[in-house]
């Protein structure tokens, strides 16, 4: 599946009563909610002595991908655009693979 493929698909479960504001507004508190859902079972892993429980973070990480996509179409984007455009950030960044230095010693506007 292509990742524009999957915001469309995702996207047919978007609840169409909702105006755009609404839309992004729902998908960054998403993105924090199930993002914090992702760290709860890692720190059950690292600090509780839990087992690393795969399955259920991979469930969470599909719905990170969900408000993502989400996200993404608030802002009348393609998702793989999105992406393309972090990819090139990096690359710009990090134009040897990371380095330490480059990550702590940021040139101006380098967001």
């Amino acid at each position: 599946m292509q990742v524009n493929e999957y915001q469309e698909l995702a996207m047919t479960t978007l609840n169409p009563e909702l105006s755009k504001k609404d839309v992004l507004i729902n998908s960054v508190m998403g993105l924090c909610g199930e993002s914090g859902e992702a760290i709860d079972i890692v720190k059950k892993w690292m600090a509780q002595g839990h087992e690393l429980d795969k399955e259920h973070l991979a469930k969470e990480l599909g719905d990170i991908a969900w408000y993502l996509a989400e996200a993404a179409t608030a802002l009348d984007m393609p998702l793989e655009d999105i992406l393309q455009a972090n990819i090139d950030k990096l690359k710009k960044r990090y134009p040897e693979g990371f380095e330490s230095k480059r990550s702590t010693v940021r040139l101006q506007g380098d967001l």
